[in-house]
Parts: structure tokens; C-alpha cells; sequence
């Protein structure tokens, strides 16, 4: 009978499966936990915000990162968030080039990152969007996410990995840092049937570049609300594959190199951001609530889509806990380091079980309090007059969020060990 050891997969791409890593087709033995731990501290971390949009009684009031508006307590809560989806797709960008090195042929590769790519697709129209809304009306289609990002990014990997190392290095160094030129480019919103709806090269752009909702077709055809929009994102993900090849480097020479390059990235958002001329749409600016609010101001980067300064501001930190987890890497891990380790190792199954598990627990929450519960089972372009009494503080929200967590860990567990002991064709898609 093979042993565990004979079933470990390699280095697997966020929301993909690596499966066979080398030509001959014999799976590989390699992790390097480093990676996967700080994505699973970063998928956590996520949850927080997901738990946040179905439970906190604001949440449909005001934006949380509005130093105007908003307190310290709250902003932290929805700015911690920023980290995940950047960290993310660098680290999918990482994981593709760490295939390449383990074995796997170019050809191979794109026929893996298409195959991947369309399969996120499908998943989110399906599986998240019932998952986040409880319903399947047809008159939306849904939210264009960051899983619907990764999976175009990986389809646009599957041609670019074909290039120089140079190229790709290049074309996402340009996409992250020019990026914000593209702000000047505008298109007309859609507010609703009242509206004209935008054209096809309308639509484009804002698949590409604008935050934005449209039908897909003549209204009243199905609406989608693109969140991400896939420039810089592409971007990020090519940086992050040629970050990659840092992990072909003796490890104590690789953390050097992660310390330079974080604090590099940590000190240029510092440096433009202080300038306030370029970098992100939205420019910090003295607030007269305080010194604390104008901090808050200053770290109110754009999101959506994310500004040089927003990738500048979490990259930088996040390569240098990489650099602060490399120690651990020869290590069987143990404690909070493997908790968070087995969230990093099951990505896909973590992201499709917390939305669900976030919705049930509002919606349990609202029920047990006598708060309304309609608004959980309609999709947001329904969400109109929702009652001012629903939701609760901020602590009922982290008490959610730790609840849920501690679930998911028990499911996570469970199917880690099951991917490390088996080999079963369905596997693949999780």
C-alpha cells in the first residue's frame, strides 16, 4: 500500500489543483510552507471580510475605509482585508513558475492554466454565487470577483509564460506602475433601466479597468457587477511569477532578497504616497477629526482597480512576512504555523465553503434576534430599503468570524488528508 508521503502534491497554484509536476507524470514531493502558510493567513483574513458584509450593521451605510465617516476600529477591520486578494494572485503567479521549475513543460502548463482558468469561471457564476446570495434569479448573473480575475489572469499566463523571462517581468512591472495613466480613460456608467446601456467597447473597458455593473446583453438581460477588473491584476500575477525564480536561490541568500524587496515596496508607497501627485485616483488629505484620521486618509488606497500605491502598500509587508516565515520552511510545523498552513494547502475548498459558511451564520444570527432575513436570499441588485435594524456591532462580527473559522478548519483538516492519501480524478477540482 503507498504511503501518505507517496500521494504529497507540489507547490499548488491558489484555487488550483498542481496535481503531476513532472514529464514522466510521478507526482512530487515538495511544499514550501512558507507560502502556503502566509496564503492561508491571508484567506483567513478574508473571511473577516466576508463575515463583515453579511453581518455588520453598517455595512450597507457608509464605507468603512471613509476616514470621514468611518472609526479606526472599523477601518482596520475592512483595511486588513486589502492584503488578501494581491497577496493572492502574486502568489498564483509564484506557484506557476514554481511549476515550470519542478518540471512540467511549457505546453503542459498552458494547457493547465487555460483548463484552470475556465473552470474558475464556471465556479464563479455558480458555486460562489449561490454560495454568497442563497439564489439563482436569472436576472443577475452575478459578481466578477477575484476568482473570476485569477482565472482570466492564469488564461492570459497560459500565451505569456511563452515569452523571455524579461518580457514577463517587464509586462508586469508596466501594468502595475502605468496602470494608473489609464484613469483618465472614462465610460459612462449604468445606474438601472433608465440609463442607456453601455456598448461593447464600453463593456470592455470595464471589464478591464472600471469598477462597474451592465447587463450583458439589451436590458433586461442578466447583469453582471464586475468587482475586479483585470488590469493590473494580469499584472500582478507576472510579477509574481518572475518573483519565483527567488525560490530557486539557496534560502539564506532568498531571505535577504525578500527583506530588500519588501522594504523597498514598503518604502516607495511611504515616499508617493507623501508626494500625493501619482499612483492612486483617490489622494490622502489632512482630516479635521485628527492626526489618527488623517493616518487613516493616508492609507485609504483604491482597491478597485487596485493602484500602484493599494499594490505598493500590501505587497511590500507581505514579502516581508515571506521573508519572516522562510525560517520554518525546513520544519515539520506545528502550532498557529500549522493551523494556518492547512487553509494554504486546500484554497479552492476554503474559498467556495466560507461564503456559504459566513451567510448561514447571519443568517442564523438574524433569525435567533428577530432582525429581517429576506435580504439574505436576494441578490444585490434586490438589496433596496433593506430595514436600518439589521446587522449587529463589530464584536458579534469577529465572535462570527472566529466561529466560522474554527468550522471550516475541521473540514479543512479533514480534506487536506484526504488530497494527501488520494489521487481520485475529482480531486483535481479542489
Amino acid at each position: 500500500m503507498a504511503s501518505a508521503a507517496d500521494h504529497q502534491v507540489p507547490q499548488s497554484i491558489p484555487f488550483a489543483y498542481a496535481g503531476e509536476s513532472s514529464r514522466t507524470g510521478e507526482p512530487t514531493s515538495f511544499r514550501i510552507d512558507s507560502i502556503d502558510l502566509l496564503r492561508g493567513i491571508v484567506m483567513v483574513v478574508m473571511m473577516l471580510d466576508h463575515t463583515r458584509d453579511f453581518i455588520h450593521n453598517a455595512v450597507f451605510q457608509f464605507d468603512p475605509v471613509n476616514p470621514s465617516v468611518t472609526n479606526p476600529a472599523l477601518f482596520f477591520t475592512r483595511w486588513i482585508t486589502h492584503f488578501c486578494a494581491p497577496t493572492f494572485v502574486f502568489l498564483a503567479g509564484t506557484s506557476i513558475y514554481l511549476q515550470l521549475s519542478r518540471g512540467k513543460s511549457k505546453g503542459e502548463l498552458s494547457r493547465f492554466l487555460v483548463t484552470w482558468g475556465l473552470r474558475l469561471f464556471f465556479l464563479e457564476f455558480t458555486a460562489v454565487r449561490l454560495g454568497a446570495f442563497f439564489n439563482f434569479e436569472l436576472k443577475f448573473l452575478g459578481l466578477m470577483q477575484v476568482i473570476w480575475v485569477i482565472g482570466a489572469s492564469m488564461v492570459l499566463m497560459a500565451a505569456l509564460i511563452h515569452l523571455p523571462f524579461w518580457a514577463i517581468t517587464a509586462f508586469g512591472l508596466t501594468l502595475i506602475a502605468g496602470h494608473n495613466i489609464l484613469d483618465r480613460i472614462k465610460v459612462e456608467p449604468w445606474f438601472g433601466p433608465n440609463t442607456p446601456v453601455p456598448g461593447l467597447g464600453a463593456k470592455l473597458w470595464m471589464l478591464l479597468h472600471v469598477q462597474s455593473a451592465f447587463p450583458i446583453g439589451d436590458f433586461p438581460s442578466p447583469i453582471v457587477v464586475v468587482i475586479y477588473p483585470l488590469i493590473p491584476w494580469v499584472g500582478v500575477m507576472a510579477v509574481g511569477y518572475a518573483f519565483g525564480k527567488l525560490y530557486e536561490k539557496d534560502p539564506a541568500e532568498r531571505k535577504k532578497l525578500l527583506l530588500t524587496i519588501g522594504t523597498v515596496l514598503t518604502v516607495l508607497f511611504v515616499v508617493i504616497r507623501s508626494i500625493n501627485s501619482y499612483g492612486d485616483p483617490n489622494p490622502w488629505s489632512q482630516q479635521d477629526r485628527g492626526f489618527t484620521y488623517t493616518i487613516l486618509s493616508f492609507l485609504n488606497t483604491t482597491k478597485y482597480p487596485p493602484s500602484l500605491l493599494f499594490l505598493l502598500m500590501t505587497l511590500g509587508p507581505s514579502i516581508l512576512t515571506l521573508a519572516l516565515f522562510e525560517s520554518g520552511n525546513s520544519t515539520e510545523p506545528r502550532g498557529l504555523r500549522k493551523f494556518f498552513i492547512t487553509f494554504g494547502r486546500v484554497p479552492l475548498f476554503f474559498y467556495l465553503l466560507q461564503w456559504p459558511t459566513a451567510h448561514l451564520i447571519s443568517l442564523g444570527l438574524h433569525f435567533a434576534f428577530g432582525k429581517p432575513t429576506w435580504w439574505l436570499f436576494k441578490s444585490p441588485i434586490d438589496w433596496n430599503n433593506i430595514p436600518p435594524e439589521v446587522g449587529f456591532n463589530l464584536g458579534v462580527v469577529y465572535a462570527a468570524w472566529i466561529a466560522g473559522v474554527l468550522l471550516l478548519y475541521i473540514l479543512c483538516k479533514w480534506f487536506a488528508g484526504v488530497k494527501q492519501r488520494r489521487r481520485d480524478w475529482w480531486l483535481s477540482y479542489l
